[in-house]
């Protein structure tokens, strides 16, 4: 008598045959950018004059949180394949309308949040115009930069808002204890944890890389391509009206000139962090760590002499190596393919049920 069994199929996937787990985490642009944002942090302590300092952590992180703040939706703007060049306008005019309203009688709170409308309305028009017009994005929000940064100044003039509650004007720079860390911090951890469940544990997130990858085919396989457009240009708007509150509040000043040519360090950063600005690559933490890269290198220039003109220089060609690596790594990559094997590509392994039935 003999019995039959047969084994339960073992299914082969396509993670099986790309790169073990630790190289994919750890040989990435992201990690590249940590691991440099350490050194730099490392040298700095050990060589930098008073880069231990007591205050140095508070204002590289007060100088820096408005640029974080702005980076999280820009990172999903990019990857979408568009870019958004009006954000540092959108500053200047909430920072504007906030200082307008306070010297009218209105309370902070209020204020604020006439503010922070002002950019999702601004962001709103942006996102119509690129998402159901057609528009191009580089050439509109070059426009609305302008329109912005016009409707800015237009309301105040060359004059500026400075009699603002001292409670506002503290709490925008308190710390949390002794530690040295701006309470603004807080804002910025909810915000950064919200923009990264979005982007990378949400459909949302997916469609976000679809759109950038392909635009046909994310429509093709249901992504709303012209909400999610939208929608990121609003956040995008809504976010850098709060930067410009949180703006006003540090200095204590409303000008129609605020925060000019902060979308270039913005942008620097998040390109800089890994994203691709052609669109469909990027990861929140490596645009948080190029943030602090940049942030980090320009106190340390600072306190150890070197001039503005010097540190521009420093940063622009380490944007320039960045973005120059994705095509050099492409290009390597491209000859170590050509160089495998035919037989040994894991795009030739077989899938489906490896163990056959075997009779006893």
């Amino acid at each position: 008598m003999s019995t039959a069994t047969t084994d339960a199929p073992t299914r082969r996937t396509y993670p099986e045959y790309a790169q073990p787990a630790w190289r994919r985490l750890l040989v990435t642009r992201e990690t590249a950018v940590i691991a440099l944002l350490v050194a730099v942090i490392v040298y700095s302590l050990v060589r930098v004059p008073n880069f231990d300092g007591p205050l140095t952590l508070t204002y590289l992180l007060l100088d820096t949180t408005p640029i974080l703040l702005i980076a999280l939706p820009m990172t999903l703007v990019i990857i979408t394949g568009e870019i958004d060049l009006s954000v540092a306008s959108i500053v200047g005019l909430s920072s504007v309308l906030l200082g307008v309203l306070v010297e009218a009688g209105w309370s902070v709170p209020m204020a604020a949040a006439a503010a922070i409308g002002s950019g999702v309305v601004a962001g709103g028009l942006n996102g119509f115009l690129v998402a159901y017009v057609g528009l191009p994005s580089l050439a509109l929000t070059i426009g609305t930069l302008a329109l912005y940064r016009g409707l800015a100044v237009g309301l105040l003039g060359t004059k500026a808002v400075t009699e603002f509650p001292d409670r506002w004007t503290d709490l925008a720079t308190a710390k949390i204890g002794e530690t040295g860390i701006p309470q603004v911090m807080l804002l910025f951890v909810v915000l950064a944890l919200a923009f990264a469940w979005l982007l990378h544990f949400t459909s949302f997130g997916r469609g976000v890389y679809d759109i950038g990858l392909n635009e046909e085919a994310a429509h093709f396989t249901g992504v709303a391509v012209e909400r999610t457009k939208f929608l990121l240009f609003v956040f995008s708007g809504a976010v850098s009206a709060l930067a410009g509150v949180y703006f006003t509040l540090r200095f204590g000043t409303a000008r129609g000139d605020n925060a000019s040519g902060m979308e270039l360090a913005v942008i620097a950063a998040v390109l800089l962090g890994g994203v691709s600005i052609f669109g469909g690559r990027g990861k929140l933490h490596g645009v948080i760590a190029g943030v602090l890269l940049i942030g980090v290198l320009s106190s340390a220039l600072r306190l150890d002499g070197v001039t503005v003109n010097v540190t521009n220089i420093i940063i622009g060609l380490l944007l320039v190596a960045s973005v120059v690596s994705t095509s050099v790594l492409a290009w390597a990559s491209g000859l170590t393919s050509r160089r495998t094997p035919t037989g040994s590509s894991p795009q030739n392994a077989p899938l489906g049920v490896e163990s056959q039935g075997r009779s006893t």
